[in-house]
């Protein structure tokens, strides 16, 4: 590791690679740098409004790719940025899948990983479903606070993350709040019943959000 600040570029442009894929490769890089990590996890649960360390690495970043005048989406992005950061040493090898070979509604959500947890042991069954009925009725600034909790903890159990799915889902929370909910815990029943992680049904009205 270096504490010099890499120059990193986001992937090309691809029609077939999404926006937050992108920006997940991207910020995978720039931790790389010792110091940027740890700038970026300064961020952890806080609005965008107090991570003044962040912006170095992020502004341009939406600048060019996303629309970073949308409080909600500018927030998903801050909070997913200092949630890969803040990844427990044993998680920081995990790199993001670009092989693209996954459709969409076949990546796992929240609910899913958290369902994974429960049927390896890593959480209890009502701890999980506790916390998916508690973000199901609440808006984004009371989710985005519980998160770096929870998301350390199927971390550090070795449960893996989609963190190019949490963002788009945290991005429409506040517009599609009961879709999304509903999505996780569909997921989560799937998977904490089977042990294994299924895709969630297709929404093309979701997909449309955006």
């Amino acid at each position: 590791m270096t504490d010099s600040v890499p120059a990193v570029s986001a992937p090309p442009t691809s029609s077939t690679v999404r926006i937050s894929d992108r920006f997940v490769a991207y910020v995978h890089q720039v931790c790389e740098s010792t110091q940027a990590r740890a700038a970026l996890r300064r961020g952890l649960g806080l609005p965008v409004e107090r991570c003044n360390y962040m912006h170095r690495y992020l502004v341009p970043w939406m600048r060019d790719h996303d629309d970073q005048h949308h409080a909600d989406v500018r927030r998903a992005y801050y909070a997913v940025a200092s949630l890969i950061a803040a990844r427990p040493r044993s998680a920081r090898d995990t790199m993001p899948d670009e092989s693209g070979s996954v459709s969409w509604y076949e990546r796992s959500n929240l609910g899913a990983s958290l369902g994974q947890a429960v049927s390896q042991g890593v959480l209890k069954e009502n701890s999980a479903e506790s916390a998916l009925h508690l973000m199901a009725r609440q808006s984004s600034d009371a989710v985005h606070p519980g998160l770096p909790a929870l998301v350390r903890q199927l971390l550090v159990g070795g449960i893996a993350v989609d963190w190019a799915v949490l963002l788009e889902d945290l991005a429409r929370w506040n517009r599609s709040r009961d879709r999304i909910a509903t999505r996780w815990l569909e997921s989560y029943f799937r998977t904490a019943s089977s042990g294994t992680t299924e895709p969630a049904p297709f929404d093309s009205a979701e997909e449309n959000d955006r």
